[in-house]
Order: structure tokens, then sequence, then C-alpha cells
């Protein structure tokens, strides 16, 4: 198996992409790579440019998992010329336009954001770590799989102490029954997004922020619009007549945009 070079992907910038909240399972390497775990596969990428290089990865994994976990086919030109049309947001976009949205595992989505209520990214990404570590399947360079609802599904909340996820680990495991048996994650992804919503909302300790995240970043939904503490806040001072309509099919890819810049402004301060 060789590398696989991905050529001239524009706009995008890994890093960003990676460490912007959006995902949780992703490290940086000595060689300015990334390395991490998707849909089972062990995964090292680096862009240089332009140009991104899928370590060890056949063209048929690229075109079946990585193109779509990093939303590759999607035009972002078109939605950043929209964007640059805004007052409000042009501003943003020097920092932000790299940003796509992973169409990541929904499973994992789904249980990385009941795991990130009322948490910090640090701490998240340890529960997370612990999560896989704990119950996944081993793969390269000491990384694990994301352990299934079905492994997850009979365990009690003390199985899950090594975690130390809190009040969280009820909520993983309501989760891990209930897309064992009565949620089918695949049929809620085809979904109209209310009725999608309202599915993932059964679960207990899933409210809308969490649903809206799943949506979003485990099931391609792009017009769901998460709102935590930072979107609520970009919200109230700088979009006092509400948040643009004209972006509604795609109001979560300007919500990231809008998200990190508001947290990394708050960083600069």
């Amino acid at each position: 198996m060789g590398d696989f070079l991905a050529k001239n992907i524009t706009p995008f910038d890994l890093a960003l992409t990676l460490d912007c909240g959006q995902a949780f399972r992703w490290a940086k390497t000595d060689d300015d790579a990334f390395h991490g775990v998707a849909f089972g596969k062990y995964l090292k990428v680096k862009q240089v440019g332009s140009d991104v290089i899928f370590y060890n990865t056949t063209s048929e994994d690229f075109e079946s998992i990585w193109s779509v976990y990093f939303d590759f086919n999607r035009d972002y030109n078109e939605i950043l010329n929209r964007c640059a049309k805004s007052e409000i947001i042009a501003p943003m976009l020097n920092t932000t336009s790299g940003i796509r949205i992973l169409k990541q595992e929904p499973w994992e989505a789904l249980c990385s954001f009941i795991i990130s209520q009322n948490n910090n990214i640090p701490r998240i990404k340890g529960i997370i770590q612990r999560l896989c570590e704990n119950f996944g399947e081993p793969l390269e360079n000491g990384l694990y799989t994301f352990p299934a609802p079905e492994r997850l599904k009979d365990l009690s909340v003390e199985d899950l102490a090594p975690l130390r996820s809190g009040f969280r680990a009820k909520y993983i495991l309501d989760a891990a029954k209930k897309c064992s048996s009565e949620i089918d994650l695949n049929e809620v992804c085809e979904m109209p997004i209310d009725d999608a919503r309202n599915t993932l909302m059964t679960i207990k300790g899933v409210g809308k922020k969490v649903a809206d995240c799943t949506l979003l970043y485990g099931m391609g939904f792009i017009e769901s619009f998460p709102i935590d503490v930072w979107i609520k806040r970009a919200l109230e001072t700088l979009f006092a007549n509400g948040f643009p309509s004209e972006f509604n099919d795609c109001a979560g890819i300007v919500q990231q945009y809008i998200f990190h810049f508001i947290r990394t402004q708050n960083e600069k301060n």
C-alpha cells in the first residue's frame, strides 16, 4: 500500500479542520502531519501547500472514506463567495475559510458530543481516548477504534469508571442501548432534519445542542446550527436581527466559521 496524493484541494486547512472543535481524536505528529482514527481505520495525513498526502492509503479508500470524511466533494468556494458579501461574516474568513465540516461516523459523533457537555476540549479528548483504550480494538501507533454501541450496551456505570466521565456515563450507556436496538443511526441520517433531531433527543442527556452537533458533524446535515455559549454570544452581539436567512441551507458551515473566529478572538484577548 502506497501513499495517496490529493492535489489542489482548495479551500482547505487541515490543521484548522481537525482542531477547531468538531472532532477529538486527531493529534499532530513531529513532522507536522496529523494522525488519528476514523471509521475504524488509522490515518496519517499531511498538507503541503494545496496538496494533501494520505499515507498508506489506497485510491479506493480515499474515494470511499477520506474524500467523504473531509467533505472534499462540496463546493466551498460557492459558500465562501456568499459569505464574502456579508459585512459581518466576511472579516472572519481571513482566519477561517480553510475549515471543512467533517462527516464523522454517526455513533462516534453522537457519543463524542454527549461527552462534550459542560466540558473543555482537553478533557473531552481524554475521556474519548480512555473510552477507546478500554473498549475499542487496537490499531497502529497505540491508537484504538471507537467502540461500537453493541460493545457498550450491557456495561454499567461502574464499568465506565476508568473514563472519569462523571454524569455523562449514564448518558453514554443509554445512547449505546438505544442505538443497539430501537434507533438505527443510518436511518436517522435519511430523515428530514426535524425528525432526525427529535429521534436523537429521545436519548437521555441529548438536548438540542448535542443533537444538532451530531446532525452536523456526523450525519451531513450542513443546515444544522448548533448553539453553544460562543454562538449564543455571537448571535447576541453580531446578529441583532437574527442569523441571516440566506445562509440557512449551509448554516452549519457558517456557524463553524463564526465559532472558530469568536473563540480565537477571545483567546487573544
